[in-house]
C-alpha cells in the first residue's frame, strides 16, 4: 500500500495545544482521503513507533515541549534510556526509510541558519537528505533560515529541489522567496517517475518537493521578512542557540503576526499531506 510518513515535532514543538492535536488528526485524515495510509512517527517509551494511536497523539500534544525534540544524534540516547521523543525531519526520515516508507510530509525543512557562516548552525535535516532515500514534501525551507546558503548546501550534497507547479521556491509562509527551485514539476505522477529513476540508479539521498502554501493563506513576503528579522534580533538578545532556536523563532513569529502564522502553518502542512499522499499513490502504481 501507499504510505506517507508524518513527523511528531510539529505536534510537540511546532504548535500549541489543542491546535497541534487537531492538526495531527487533520493530516492523517487528509492522507487517508487521497487513498494512502498515514504513519505518524515518534519514539515512545524506548521504541520507534511507526504509526501512533489517538491516545499517543494526544499524549505528545498535551506534553508539548516537555517531550524531547529528537534528531538523528538523539535517537540512541532516547531509545537506550527508554524515553519518549518527538522526531524532527531528520529522525523521521531515518525511521521512515527503515520501515520502507518513501514519502514524508512536513511543514518546512531545516537548513542553514542566518549567520550560519559564523555559527555553523546547520540543521541535521540537510545531511539526512543527502543520505536517506525519502522524498520530503514541504512548503520550502523554513523562512527563518538562510535560504540561499541552504540551497548551496543541498546542491553540494546532490539533493534535487523540485517546485510543485512553480519554478519559484516557496518560503514556508509565503509563495515567493526570490529563489528558484531546480525544476518545476507539474504532477504527482511526474514526481513519482523522477523518484523511481533516482533510486533505481542508486543515487543515494532524498528529494525535496517544495509545495507552495495555498494562495489564500499566503502571508505578505515583505512583512514576513521584517517580522523574522525582529524575531532573530530578540533571539540574539536572549542568547538562544542550538535546537531551541527554531521553536523560539517560530513562537516569536506567531506572536508578532497575531497568530496569522499559525493559521498559515496549519494550511500549508495540510496541503503537503495531500500532495505527499498523491505522490505515494502514484509511486505505488508505477512499481
Amino acid at each position: 500500500q501507499a504510505v506517507v510518513a508524518l513527523e511528531s515535532t510539529i505536534i510537540s514543538h511546532g504548535m500549541p495545544f489543542p491546535q497541534n492535536l487537531e492538526t495531527a488528526i487533520l493530516l492523517e485524515n487528509e492522507v487517508r482521503k487521497q487513498g494512502a495510509t498515514h504513519a505518524t512517527i515518534a519514539l515512545m517509551n524506548g521504541k520507534i513507533k511507526i504509526g501512533l494511536t489517538e491516545e499517543e497523539l494526544e499524549y505528545l500534544a498535551k506534553k508539548g515541549t516537555e517531550v524531547i525534540k529528537t534528531s538523528r544524534r538523539d535517537i540512541p540516547y532516547i531509545l537506550s534510556q527508554k524515553l519518549t521523543g518527538a522526531t524532527t525531519v531528520a529522525a523521521t526520515m531515518f525511521a521512515a526509510e527503515k520501515a520502507g516508507i518513501l514519502v514524508f510530509a512536513t511543514g518546512g525543512i531545516g537548513g542553514v541558519h542566518r549567520d550560519g557562516t559564523n555559527t555553523m548552525d546547520i540543521s541535521a535535516d540537510l545531511q539526512e537528505l543527502a543520505t536517506t532515500n525519502v522524498a520530503v514534501v514541504c512548503a520550502g525551507i523554513k523562512s527563518i533560515l538562510d535560504l540561499g546558503l541552504t540551497l548551496e548546501y543541498l546542491e553540494t550534497q546532490g539533493v534535487p529541489v523540485l517546485g510543485y507547479q512553480t519554478k519559484e521556491l516557496p518560503a514556508f509562509y509565503t509563495q515567493k522567496s526570490g529563489f528558484t527551485a531546480d525544476y518545476a514539476m507539474q504532477s504527482p505522477e511526474a514526481i513519482a517517475r523522477l523518484l523511481q529513476t533516482k533510486w533505481v540508479l542508486g543515487l543515494q539521498g532524498g528529494v525535496i518537493i517544495a509545495n507552495p502554501i495555498p494562495k489564500e493563506h499566503s502571508l505578505d513576503f515583505d512583512l514576513m521578512q521584517k517580522t523574522i528579522q525582529q524575531a532573530i534580533e530578540e533571539q540574539k538578545k536572549r542568547g538562544i542557540t542550538g535546537k531551541e532556536s527554531t521553536p523560539f523563532l517560530l513562537g516569536k513569529v506567531k506572536e508578532l503576526t497575531a497568530g496569522k502564522s499559525l493559521t498559515a502553518n496549519i494550511a500549508l502542512v495540510k496541503n503537503n499531506a495531500r500532495l505527499a499522499a498523491q505522490i505515494a499513490v502514484a509511486y505505488k502504481k508505477q512499481l
